[in-house]
Protein backbone atom coordinates (compact mmCIF):
# COMPACT_ATOMS: atom_id res chain seq x y z
CA UNK A 1 0.00 0.00 0.00
CA UNK A 2 1.35 3.59 -1.48
CA UNK A 3 1.38 6.15 1.66
CA UNK A 4 2.22 9.26 -0.05
CA UNK A 5 1.34 10.03 -3.71
CA UNK A 6 4.14 12.69 -5.80
CA UNK A 7 2.84 15.91 -6.94
CA UNK A 8 4.40 18.88 -8.96
CA UNK A 9 2.37 20.94 -8.00
CA UNK A 10 3.83 24.48 -6.39
CA UNK A 11 0.56 26.11 -5.86
CA UNK A 12 -3.29 24.70 -5.05
CA UNK A 13 -6.07 26.87 -5.94
CA UNK A 14 -9.22 25.78 -5.08
CA UNK A 15 -12.48 27.09 -7.15
CA UNK A 16 -16.00 27.44 -6.42
CA UNK A 17 -17.75 24.50 -8.49
CA UNK A 18 -21.48 25.73 -7.51
CA UNK A 19 -20.65 29.05 -8.25
CA UNK A 20 -18.95 28.12 -11.63
CA UNK A 21 -22.29 26.54 -11.85
CA UNK A 22 -24.22 29.47 -11.98
CA UNK A 23 -22.55 31.50 -14.02
CA UNK A 24 -23.08 28.79 -16.69
CA UNK A 25 -19.14 29.56 -17.96
CA UNK A 26 -18.33 33.27 -18.11
CA UNK A 27 -14.92 33.15 -18.70
CA UNK A 28 -12.30 32.96 -21.72
CA UNK A 29 -12.53 33.98 -24.98
CA UNK A 30 -16.21 33.41 -25.55
CA UNK A 31 -17.34 33.80 -22.35
CA UNK A 32 -18.66 30.13 -22.41
CA UNK A 33 -15.84 28.31 -20.15
CA UNK A 34 -15.38 27.91 -16.38
CA UNK A 35 -12.94 29.45 -13.84
CA UNK A 36 -10.93 26.67 -13.23
CA UNK A 37 -11.12 25.47 -16.82
CA UNK A 38 -10.01 28.95 -18.39
CA UNK A 39 -7.33 29.67 -16.33
CA UNK A 40 -5.85 26.09 -16.44
CA UNK A 41 -5.78 26.77 -20.64
CA UNK A 42 -4.39 30.32 -20.01
CA UNK A 43 -1.47 29.27 -18.09
CA UNK A 44 -1.13 26.34 -19.88
CA UNK A 45 -1.45 24.12 -17.06
CA UNK A 46 -2.12 20.50 -17.56
CA UNK A 47 -4.92 18.45 -15.36
CA UNK A 48 -3.75 16.44 -12.58
CA UNK A 49 -0.91 15.71 -9.99
CA UNK A 50 1.69 15.94 -13.28
CA UNK A 51 0.98 20.03 -13.82
CA UNK A 52 2.90 22.90 -12.01
CA UNK A 53 0.22 24.04 -9.78
CA UNK A 54 -3.57 22.51 -9.00
CA UNK A 55 -6.29 23.84 -9.57
CA UNK A 56 -9.34 22.05 -8.51
CA UNK A 57 -13.04 22.64 -8.04
CA UNK A 58 -14.63 22.19 -5.37
CA UNK A 59 -18.13 21.97 -3.48
CA UNK A 60 -19.70 25.10 -1.95
CA UNK A 61 -17.95 27.52 0.34
CA UNK A 62 -20.77 29.16 1.55
CA UNK A 63 -20.01 32.53 0.25
CA UNK A 64 -22.22 32.42 -2.96
CA UNK A 65 -21.74 35.73 -4.59
CA UNK A 66 -23.75 37.43 -7.47
CA UNK A 67 -22.25 37.06 -10.46
CA UNK A 68 -18.31 35.85 -9.51
CA UNK A 69 -16.77 32.98 -8.23
CA UNK A 70 -15.17 32.56 -4.87
CA UNK A 71 -11.24 31.26 -4.74
CA UNK A 72 -8.92 30.28 -2.60
CA UNK A 73 -4.95 30.01 -2.49
CA UNK A 74 -4.38 26.90 -0.84
CA UNK A 75 -1.17 28.43 0.68
CA UNK A 76 -2.41 31.44 2.18
CA UNK A 77 -5.94 30.74 2.83
CA UNK A 78 -6.73 33.36 5.05
CA UNK A 79 -8.11 35.65 2.58
CA UNK A 80 -10.46 34.46 -0.19
CA UNK A 81 -10.47 36.42 -3.77
CA UNK A 82 -14.53 37.02 -5.55
CA UNK A 83 -13.80 36.35 -9.13
CA UNK A 84 -16.24 38.37 -11.32
CA UNK A 85 -18.02 36.88 -14.46
CA UNK A 86 -15.57 38.24 -17.23
CA UNK A 87 -12.64 39.11 -15.56
CA UNK A 88 -9.23 39.57 -16.94
CA UNK A 89 -7.07 35.83 -16.27
CA UNK A 90 -3.96 38.00 -16.27
CA UNK A 91 -5.35 39.69 -13.21
CA UNK A 92 -6.50 36.66 -11.65
CA UNK A 93 -3.28 34.80 -11.68
CA UNK A 94 -1.55 37.49 -10.64
CA UNK A 95 -3.90 37.89 -7.29
CA UNK A 96 -2.92 34.42 -7.40
CA UNK A 97 0.64 34.42 -7.51
CA UNK A 98 0.46 32.66 -10.56
CA UNK A 99 2.86 34.14 -12.84
CA UNK A 100 2.19 33.28 -16.67
CA UNK A 101 5.88 32.52 -17.07
CA UNK A 102 5.24 28.73 -16.74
Amino acid sequence: MKLRVRSNWDHTILVCAKCSKKLDGGFGPKGRTPLAKALRKHLGLKKGRKAEAGIVEVKCMGICPRGAVTVIDAGGPREWLIVPKGADLDGVADELGLGRDR
